[in-house]
């Protein structure tokens, strides 16, 4: 019976630390091939080619890149859900991006919000951005996860 409380008690702390993903218009990254970013050229993914991973949805353009993908997800899931990383450093908020604008550092893929008056990419690279990423971790590990 103890066993079986410990099963219970890991599986509800589980449950809650699923990471909070962007999922607008239903994907991780709107839709956009998260391999692609690794080429530096983003491409919109086919819904031919979709996966669950850690509770969100995948879109890729081909399936090279699904597979590459199931190899080692986390090499390419965005940082931070895939929610704008500036807003993340900057304000501790959980923001849209642009699927467009991006940044591959020390191998990991950063979205940002980018409209017609604010390129939040322009902003965090003008800044120090070692240290917005440190501020962003520490943001992340407070507001990240889903409150299911």
């Amino acid at each position: 019976m103890k066993y079986m409380l410990y099963l219970f008690l890991f599986g509800i702390i589980t449950a809650q630390a699923q990471t909070d993903y962007n999922t607008k218009n239903g994907f991780v990254a709107e839709g956009y091939d998260v391999v692609s970013y690794f080429n530096n050229n983003p491409k919109e993914g086919n819904n031919s080619f979709t996966t669950n991973y850690d509770g969100a949805q995948f879109k890729f353009e081909s399936q090279a890149h699904l597979d590459t993908f199931k190899a080692n997800p986390d090499k390419y899931i965005p940082q931070y859900g895939g929610y704008c990383a500036y807003a993340i450093a900057e304000k501790g908020e959980k923001v849209s991006i642009d699927p467009e604008t991006f940044e591959i550092r020390d191998g990991k893929l950063y979205l940002f919000y980018n409209s017609v008056f604010v390129n939040t990419l322009k902003k965090w690279q003008k800044k120090d951005v070692k240290g917005l990423i440190k501020k962003a971790d520490q943001s992340w590990r407070t507001i990240g996860y889903k409150k299911d």
